[in-house]
């Protein structure tokens, strides 16, 4: 979750870190520090709020100049968004800072055992007791590495750490175990931070620090080892985004910018996906053809947006392959003794790459002998090194906490794996692949159709904004639609609503329809499914009999919903299983409209961080 920035070279410390902390506040903005090596010391400050409170104090006092130093924006865990609580955290005598990311499991009885040598901690941090740790280890070895692999060999949970140290100038040391932390190389100047975005703007060569490692940066490089002390293998690979992809564009937020980005996040990520004879590739596949033919379930972890499209995924993956497929939250996924073996295969998505629950799923499953394929948006993260096989959604950066090209990539990627499926197994012939992969094509293009008719649902939005309740229906592919229609109206207005499938409304859910309530129903194409579309129209009447006001989304050219619509969106007509495509997008501008209306920050909703890399 916590955004980290390291840097050590010639610059000014002070200004590359804030510069990237600016591109990682994304990940937390309860509170934010620096800390920089200057004049043979340490120099710090630290506020609550937003990175905003930070630079106004800079501003009035700023740091000593130096070349090194490290930042973190918070998000909080281990005690509230308040000044002592935030990083970076001390030693008392002021000789080393630390930031971090994570949780440390045994931090109550390393305080404790601290307490008792006589040190004294200042904040309700988890946090603050490496900063002791490492100032013992440091003056027992003199080298900052070694103090830091000592310390994280005491260390329990998930963390990333980096740290400096008054008498080593020139150096910043970094470590992780099950949270991101990446490396970049520059010339006479390294990096380190928890996404790439931070350092985009001054290289795109980076280095994937693996699990339990401990890398050292220097001006002329980096030395990177395990917590062992052996020296580790990296490998360096290069950022294929540049700095501009991480700013606004001149949209009002990033979440506006990364919806209109859609249709070309929709084409990139088809891109080579397919050569002529219509055999389809993977991004990596380390599972045999024979090993995949011997599947004979599939299951499917991911966690919040990314659990949607794994419900849509399992809709596509019976179809078009006949494999039972299960979609679990992967935060309950592990802890109910999943029924896994050689022949499973566990599909885990992840927008980061590093969604705790989701690699904990996916180590539980590998234990177990499943294979896994990720599908994931950031090359280098944990979750795709871990996997067997990878599928990549070049979406390029999502930095609004909302996930919303990030959702229409994955939806792709989860046909693809589907198709891939059908091909290596004979359900699907190369001729049929090429059609849904035509089909898949022309979306992006209905994708900008949709984004050009979004005024009137805009206006809706705003005429909402006092309601305290919105309710979503949606049948087939339409539920998971509609879930994700609600997910987006807690997160950004932070207003009561919820999903249901259409079938289930008269088994309770329609004791909440009210006079007035607005009720968003996902309507399946008549030509599609047509049993379904007849049923879904029926449970319109039987709400609006109730006094709701119904919002409809419908394909073009269905004119039987008309008389039942109080509002009418039109999308183009799509295939049923690709549907969510295009019915996603006007429930992401409707969330995000009102969300603004209501006054909220959209591209931070509260109590929300980008990366969950905590469970």
């Amino acid at each position: 979750m916590c955004g980290i920035v390291g840097y050590v070279g010639g610059q000014s410390a002070q200004d590359v870190v804030v510069a990237g902390l600016k591109r990682l506040e994304y990940r937390g903005y309860d509170s934010a520090g620096i800390a920089v090596l200057a004049d043979g010391g340490l120099a710090a400050a630290k506020k609550a709020g937003k990175l905003v409170n930070l630079e106004k104090a800079l501003g009035e006092h700023p740091l000593p100049a130096g070349t090194a130093g490290i930042g973190h924006t918070r998000w909080a865990t281990h005690g509230g968004p308040t000044d002592a609580n935030a990083h970076p955290h001390l030693d008392n005598a002021g000789h080393v800072a630390v930031v971090h990311n994570g949780i440390i499991e045994n931090f109550a009885a390393l305080r404790t055992e601290l307490g008792e040598r006589g040190h004294d901690l200042l904040s309700e941090t988890d946090t603050e007791t490496v900063a002791h740790l490492l100032a013992e280890a440091y003056s027992q070895s003199g080298e900052p590495a070694e103090a830091m692999r000592q310390v994280c060999r005491r260390l329990e949970g998930a963390f990333t750490l980096v740290a400096v140290f008054a008498d080593a100038p020139d150096v910043v040391v970094g470590a992780r175990r099950n949270s991101p932390l990446v490396v970049g190389l520059g010339d006479d100047e390294s990096f380190l931070a928890s996404d790439v975005a931070a350092f985009i703007e001054h290289t795109r060569s980076a280095i994937e620090l693996g699990q339990d490692q401990v890398v050292e940066l220097r001006r002329d490089g980096v030395l990177v080892t395990g917590f062992d002390g052996r020296p580790a293998e990296v490998r360096e690979y290069h950022v294929d985004w540049d700095a501009s992809a991480a700013e606004k564009g001149g949209y009002a937020s990033f979440m506006l910018k990364e919806i209109a980005e859609q249709p070309k996040a929709v084409t990139d990520t088809l891109l080579g996906r397919i050569d002529p004879e219509g055999t389809l590739h993977l991004d990596e596949v380390r599972i045999t053809r024979g090993e995949l033919r011997e599947v004979d379930k599939v299951v499917i972890v991911a966690c919040g947006t990314a659990y949607h499209a794994g419900m849509i995924a399992k809709y596509a993956i019976e179809h078009w392959t006949r494999i039972p497929c299960e979609t679990e939250l992967a935060s309950e996924f592990r802890y109910r003794d999943p029924i896994l073996d050689p022949h499973t295969l566990v599909v885990a998505i992840s927008q980061s790459g590093e969604t705790m629950d989701t690699l904990m799923a996916l180590r539980h499953a590998r234990e177990q002998g499943a294979k896994v394929l990720a599908i994931c948006n950031t090359n280098g993260s944990t979750i795709p090194r871990e996997s067997d096989a990878v599928l990549y959604t070049h979406a390029g950066p999502e930095v609004a906490v909302a996930s919303t090209k990030a959702f229409l990539t994955q939806l792709v990627a989860c046909y693809l794996v589907a198709l891939y499926l059908g091909q290596v197994r004979g359900t699907k012939w190369g001729d049929e692949i090429r059609t849904v992969i035509r089909q898949l094509s022309e979306i992006s293009g209905s994708v900008e159709r949709v984004l050009e008719t979004m005024e009137p649902v805009r206006e809706l939005a705003r005429s909402l904004a006092s309601h305290d309740t919105v309710l979503f229906l949606g049948r087939h592919v339409g539920f998971p639609v509609a879930l994700e229609g609600a997910l987006k109206l807690k997160e950004l207005a932070y207003m009561h609503a919820e999903g249901f499938a259409a079938g289930e409304l008269k088994h309770g859910p329609i004791a909440l329809i009210e006079d007035g309530v607005p009720v968003v129903v996902v309507v399946p194409s008549p030509a599609g499914r047509s049993v379904l579309h007849g049923k879904i129209v029926s449970n319109i009447q039987e709400i609006r009999a109730r006094g709701a006001r119904t919002v409809v989304i419908a394909e073009e050219g269905d004119e039987e919903v008309v008389p039942y619509a109080d509002h009418l969106i039109r999308i183009p007509a799509t295939p049923t299983l690709l549907q969510p495509l295009v019915a996603t997008v006007p429930l992401q501008v409707f969330a995000c409209e009102l969300a603004t209306a209501r006054g909220n920050e959209v591209d931070q909703p509260r109590n929300l961080a980008k990366s969950v890399t905590v469970e």
